[in-house]
C-alpha cells in the first residue's frame, strides 16, 4: 500500500508539474517563478519547483515540503490530490503574471513598470516633436548692410556686428531653433549663399538651415528683426541642400551716380550732370568685354596669375538706363557670374570707369588677363547689392519632383522691389550725398599709373592705402568661406 501510494504521488507530482509549472501546461509562454506555498514546490525565491527529496519513511520517494518547510499534509498524499494541486499551481501562476498579490512588486515587475513609464515619456516627447519638426529650409533675405561688418557671423567676437548676429538672435527668440544651435551654427546646418562684406546690402540673399516649422514662422522671425532686415520667403528643400554649394550663379548690382562717367577734363556739377546715349553705349561695350571665362588674378589680392581658381566665368554685365533720385542721376550696373573673388566686381567696375574718364586705354582690359601685374583701381563698396542667386541645376532635378518647390521667387518680386525702395536705395543715395564716397574716390584715380611696373605699383598702393581701407571690402568673397 505504501509502495502504491508513493508511486501514485510520483505520478501526481509529474503530471501536476507538467500541467502547472511548464509553459506548455499553462499555455502562458513563460515559466512562473517564486510560487510560494505550493505543494511540492521549493521555498527559495526565484527558484524553479524542485523534485521531492528521498525520505526514510517512504522507500518509493517522499512528498516534497510545503512552504513552511514541513511534510505534505495527508490529504495531498492520495492520487486524488494531483488535479487540485495542478489547479493551485495554475492559479498561483496566473495571479503572479497578472500582477496580483500582496506587498510591493518584485524587482523585475518594477523594472517592467519603469520601462513602461519611460516608453510613455518618450511617446510624449515624440508627439511634441511632431508638432514642431525640424526640416531643412531656404530663407529669402533682404537687408541694408550699412552699419554692419558684413553678413557672416564672427563667433567669439562681439566687437563687429554682422547680419547673421541679428538673424540668429531672431531665430532663437521666435522658437525656430534651440539656444545652443545659435551658439554652434553647425548644429542647424547653417549656410549662406554669398558672404557679403562690410556695408554691402542684399535684396535676394539665400540661407539654408534646419528649423522647427512653427506656425506663422515668417511673421514670428520678422517680429524679432530690425526693420532693415527682412525674411521675405521660405521654401522646403532637400535634406542635403547647401545654399552655397548648390548655387549655380549670383547676380550683383552696383548703383552709382552717372557723373562718375564724365571725362576727367569735363567740369562736372553733380546735380546737373546727365549721362548721354553715346557714353552709355561705350560703357556697355566695355562691360561686355568681361563676358566669358578670363583670368581675373589682377582683380583680387588673393590669387596669382597661375592659380587655376583665378579663372572665372561671367555670363552678363551691362549698365541700365539712368534715373533721377534726390536731384542726382543714378544708373545701375548688373553682373551675373558663377562666382566672384574678393573685390573682383568693384575692380571690374573701377577699371571701366578709369577708361571712360580717360585715365587708361581700352587695351588695359586684355592686358589685365595676362600674367603681367596691372594696377586696377577698386570702386567704393557703397553701391554694391546682392540681387539674386540662381539654382538652375537644383530646380531641374528637384523643383518638379512633387515634394519640393523650385527655388524661384516670382511671388516675392514685389516684396523685394518695395524693400529696395524703402531701405537699400535711400541708404545708398543719402550716404552718397552726405559722404560723397564716389566723388572722393574719383579724385584718387589720378595717382594710379596704369602702365607702371610691379615695384611702382607697390609704392602707389602705400600712398592710396588709407583711402582704400575706408571704403570697406567687396561683398563677393565667396571663395574665402
Amino acid at each position: 500500500m505504501l509502495r502504491w501510494g508513493a508511486r501514485a504521488w510520483g505520478w501526481g507530482w509529474g503530471w501536476g508539474r507538467g500541467l502547472g509549472c511548464g509553459p506548455a501546461g499553462l499555455g502562458l509562454g513563460a515559466r512562473p517563478r517564486n510560487v510560494r506555498g505550493a505543494a511540492g514546490g521549493g521555498g527559495g525565491e526565484g527558484g524553479r519547483a524542485r523534485a521531492p527529496r528521498a525520505s526514510a519513511g517512504a522507500p518509493g520517494g517522499s512528498p516534497g515540503r510545503d512552504g513552511a518547510g514541513g511534510r505534505a499534509p495527508p490529504e495531498l498524499r492520495s492520487p486524488q490530490a494531483a488535479p487540485s494541486m495542478a489547479e493551485g499551481l495554475r492559479a498561483a501562476a496566473a495571479k503572479r503574471l497578472s500582477g496580483g498579490g500582496e506587498g510591493p512588486g518584485r524587482p523585475e515587475e518594477n523594472g517592467r513598470q519603469s520601462k513602461r513609464l519611460k516608453a510613455g515619456g518618450g511617446e510624449e516627447e515624440e508627439e511634441q516633436g511632431k508638432k514642431s519638426p525640424k526640416r531643412k529650409i531656404a530663407l529669402l533675405m533682404a537687408y541694408s548692410g550699412k552699419g554692419y561688418h558684413g553678413m557672416q557671423r564672427n563667433m567669439g567676437s562681439s566687437q563687429f556686428k554682422t547680419i547673421e548676429d541679428d538673424l540668429v538672435s531672431a531665430l532663437v527668440q521666435s522658437g525656430c531653433i534651440p539656444e545652443n544651435h545659435g551658439e554652434n551654427m553647425k548644429k542647424m546646418s547653417f549656410q549662406r549663399c554669398a558672404r557679403t562684406d562690410k556695408g554691402v546690402s542684399a535684396a535676394g540673399q539665400i540661407v539654408s538651415l534646419k528649423v522647427r516649422l512653427i506656425d506663422d514662422i515668417l511673421e514670428k522671425i520678422n517680429n524679432h528683426l530690425p526693420s532693415h532686415i527682412r525674411i521675405l520667403g521660405l521654401k522646403r528643400v532637400t535634406g542635403g541642400f547647401n545654399s552655397k554649394n548648390k548655387c549655380d550663379a549670383r547676380t550683383y548690382s552696383y548703383m552709382l551716380p552717372t557723373f562718375t562717367f564724365a571725362h576727367k577734363d569735363e567740369d562736372v556739377q553733380e546735380e546737373a550732370y546727365r549721362l548721354n546715349k553715346e557714353t552709355l553705349e561705350r560703357v556697355n561695350k566695355l562691360l561686355a568685354c568681361y563676358k566669358g571665362t578670363h583670368n581675373f588674378h589682377n582683380f583680387t589680392s588673393q590669387k596669382g596669375p597661375k592659380d587655376p581658381s583665378a579663372k572665372r566665368y561671367i555670363m552678363e554685365m551691362y549698365c541700365g538706363e539712368p534715373f533721377v533720385r534726390e536731384n542726382i542721376e543714378f544708373a545701375v550696373i548688373k553682373v551675373k557670374g558663377q562666382s566672384f573673388m574678393m573685390h573682383q566686381i568693384r575692380k571690374m567696375i573701377g577699371l571701366v570707369i578709369a577708361i571712360v574718364k580717360g585715365y587708361a586705354a581700352e587695351s588695359i582690359i586684355e592686358r589685365s588677363w595676362g600674367e603681367e601685374k596691372v594696377d586696377v583701381p577698386k570702386a567704393p563698396g557703397l553701391g554694391l547689392v546682392l540681387e539674386r542667386v540662381h539654382f538652375e541645376k537644383y530646380n531641374r532635378r528637384f523643383g518638379n519632383d512633387g515634394l519640393h518647390e523650385p527655388l524661384e521667387w516670382t511671388e516675392e518680386e514685389e516684396k523685394i522691389a518695395v524693400f529696395k525702395e524703402q531701405y537699400i536705395y535711400p541708404t545708398i543715395i543719402n550716404t552718397e550725398r552726405e559722404e560723397k564716397s564716389m566723388m572722393n574716390w574719383l579724385n584718387t584715380l589720378s595717382i594710379h599709373d596704369f602702365n607702371s611696373s610691379a615695384a611702382e605699383m607697390q609704392a602707389n598702393n602705400k600712398n592710396s592705402k588709407n583711402s582704400s581701407d575706408l571704403e570697406g571690402s567687396d561683398g563677393c568673397g565667396d571663395d574665402s568661406d
